[in-house]
């Protein structure tokens, strides 16, 4: 939520408790969007009072032709990502869902950019999972930290691979009237 903080919005996290379990039946784009969906229904049973503000959850798979790839559960697991993901291409599905106040519903999208990744060596895998960022990533990487040195290029939002489509987002508070704070 830095990135919404970066541009001056005030934020509260509260944590949604909602599991993201893999669902089989689900295409890796059509996850992301459920398990979005499904985080911003936990919080706004959670906390009723969070109706009175926009409430944003978002979620970020790795597709990996069609598989999806969540956070690793061990280094052994984080190692097989990176190592499929080694010299290839991969898509990047991150979906948010938007509730507004006095507004029945929530506003979805998802929004996708594929990731080339350099080939790896062991040794360069080793060591990043040796940082300990992979355990928290889709995809077993953070192209915002030390992963970015893994990536060749991207072909999309930056954003998005982060785990916000910033740009999006923004234009749809804007087209549900609500403003950027002007900065003092």
């Amino acid at each position: 939520m830095e990135l919404l903080r970066s541009l001056g919005i005030e934020v509260e996290i509260v944590p949604s408790g909602y599991a993201e379990t893999p669902i089989a039946s689900l295409a890796p784009a059509a996850l992301a969007a459920n398990h979005a969906r499904e985080k911003l229904r936990a919080v706004l049973q959670r906390r009723p009072d969070a109706a009175q503000v926009p409430v944003l959850a978002a979620d970020t798979v790795v597709d990996l032709e069609g598989r999806s790839l969540d956070k690793p559960r061990d280094a052994a697991e984080a190692s097989e990502m990176l190592a499929a993901l080694s010299g290839r291409d991969h898509l990047v599905h991150t979906a948010f869902a938007l509730a507004v106040p006095d507004r029945g519903g929530c506003e979805e999208e998802t929004a996708t950019t594929r990731v080339w990744f350099y080939p790896l060596e062991p040794a360069e895998i080793a060591a990043y999972v040796a940082t300990g960022e992979p355990f928290d990533k889709a995809g077993g990487y953070g192209i915002q930290g030390r992963a970015a040195a893994l990536v060749e290029r991207i072909d999309g939002d930056f954003y998005t691979v982060m785990g916000l489509p910033l740009g999006r987002v923004v234009r749809t508070l804007r087209r549900l009237g609500f403003t950027l704070p002007v900065p003092k």
